[in-house]
């Protein structure tokens, strides 16, 4: 595993960034997997710039979403479909059709979870995984639990999870319960992993999730069993590792 330090959250998005625009570089036909939730907003921003001045094509580019809450329509302006066109696919040339996310209306988790799956493997696997990770060790919607699940399923959200998600509602009440999130055999198959943390809230668990042991009591520990994951963190997020 590779630890970058940056200064701050706006560092630490432009790090990010540019790991990812030298993955597309690389491989222009890229698959990337993709994150939601505040931290990675900023990432995108850098993304969408470097697009703007011309040092980035998406053309060729397939992603792949890590989550869907189940439930929420596609223009439902807090389903991540809306979220990801808000923040990224609107503002650059990737094809609609090279975007895919679980898709949250189906009723049917088992349809929904191994469609997913199927797209997954059909697009190659993926090259590169960015993640974010949750107050409680989740990455993903891959809750604490007893085991680590390994393909897409459908989560029942924790109240813990409920409540770091309620800003983006109305209340607490209007929070999806479930969502359908990829397993963690699916993010431990990505060619390399990056993930991002901000701020010293996240101190305290980038510590138990890297440097504790690896159980999925912290979803998130199973990181430091693969080579080719790289953490890039504030020193506000790093602040409890020496």
């Amino acid at each position: 595993m590779r630890i970058i330090k940056a200064k701050d959250y706006e560092d630490m998005s432009k790090k990010a960034a540019n790991i990812i625009a030298s993955q597309v570089i690389m491989k222009p036909g890229a698959v990337l997997g993709l994150a939601t939730g505040s931290t990675p907003i900023g990432t995108y921003k850098q993304l969408i710039k470097k697009y703007n001045n011309g040092d980035l094509d998406f053309s060729q580019v397939t992603t792949v979403n890590l989550d869907e809450y189940k439930g929420l329509a596609k223009d439902h302006d807090q389903s991540y479909y809306y979220f990801m066109h808000q923040n990224l696919f609107d503002h650059i040339n990737i094809k609609p059709e090279r975007t895919f996310l679980p898709d949250g209306t189906q009723a049917d988790s088992d349809n929904a979870c191994a469609d997913y799956d199927r797209i997954i493997a059909e697009v190659g696997g993926v090259d590169l995984q960015l993640l974010g990770i949750g107050h409680n060790g989740h990455i993903g919607f891959n809750e604490p639990g007893s085991v680590f699940e390994k393909d897409t399923h459908c989560v029942d959200l924790t109240e813990k999870t409920i409540q770091a998600n309620k800003r983006f509602f109305a209340s607490a009440d209007d929070v999806p319960k479930q969502a359908y999130t990829m397993g963690i055999r699916t993010i431990m198959m990505a060619r390399k992993i990056l993930l991002v943390a901000s701020g010293e809230e996240k101190a305290e668990i980038i510590k138990e999730a890297f440097f504790g042991p690896v159980t999925p009591a912290v979803q998130a520990s199973i990181l430091q069993l693969r080579k080719h994951v790289i953490l890039v963190a504030d020193e506000a997020a790093l602040s409890q590792v020496k």
